[in-house]
């Protein structure tokens, strides 16, 4: 909400499923997978698409970015500032050569590098998906504690432009910028959790709607 100076972060657990009007109900992380074999693009208007029909948020603006760009970003500047709140270990986080390794994170305050804090953002074994968002907002709000100091700018700029893909023009990123500064440290972080899940018949948790529109109302407005 550039107006209001202020930045929200809302996780939405990946395996809620939401209504699509070409698939049907699917798993919220294989819309965008869908829309992208039918069109490269598509998936991104998929998942707003989605995400509008069932919460009633509407999505101005995108920005895309995949682990390969996540690590670059966070490697340009300078790494990112996480306090472990208790020990993560995970013994079967995926490899890229399709087989599992074992990874653990020690409590405390540590500067991790990007290939390092992706690892702490996506190991979910040790705990489960909702713990892992509480993370992923953690690191992302550390990220942007990096991406406020000016001599970070270049460097962020050129990786951001080699490893994301936006809508965000040069004149909302301008819009933008304020909120960013003037709500460091004071993001709204909000993790859609169990109490706001039903779930099907068939074992598919779907949102509760009516009492997750009553929680987005109170949280978001």
């Amino acid at each position: 909400q550039p107006g209001r100076h202020r930045i929200s972060l809302l996780s939405i657990p990946r395996d809620l499923f939401l209504e699509t009007d070409a698939y049907g109900e699917q798993r919220i992380n294989a819309i965008h997978m869908l829309g992208e074999m039918e069109t490269p693009g598509r998936g991104v208007t998929l998942m707003q698409e989605s995400i509008d029909t069932a919460f009633d948020i509407q999505i101005d603006r995108y920005l895309r970015l995949d682990f390969e760009g996540f690590v670059a970003l966070v490697d340009a500047v300078g790494g990112v500032t996480i306090d472990v709140e208790h020990v993560v270990e995970d013994y079967a986080y995926p490899t890229e050569d399709g087989g599992t390794m074992t990874v653990r994170f020690e409590p405390g305050v540590q500067t991790m590098d990007g290939a390092r804090a992706l690892i702490y953002a996506r190991t979910r074994h040790g705990d489960d998906d909702y713990r892992r968002a509480e993370r992923q907002q953690q690191v992302i709000s550390a990220l942007a504690s990096r991406l406020i100091l000016p001599w970070n700018w270049p460097a962020a700029v050129a990786a951001i432009g080699r490893a994301t893909d936006t809508d965000i023009n040069v004149v909302d990123m301008v819009r933008y910028a304020p909120a960013i500064l003037l709500s460091f440290g004071r993001f709204d972080r909000q993790v859609i959790d169990r109490s706001l899940i039903t779930t099907t018949i068939n074992g598919n948790p779907t949102p509760d709607i009516d009492a997750l529109t009553e929680w987005l109302t109170e949280r978001l407005d």
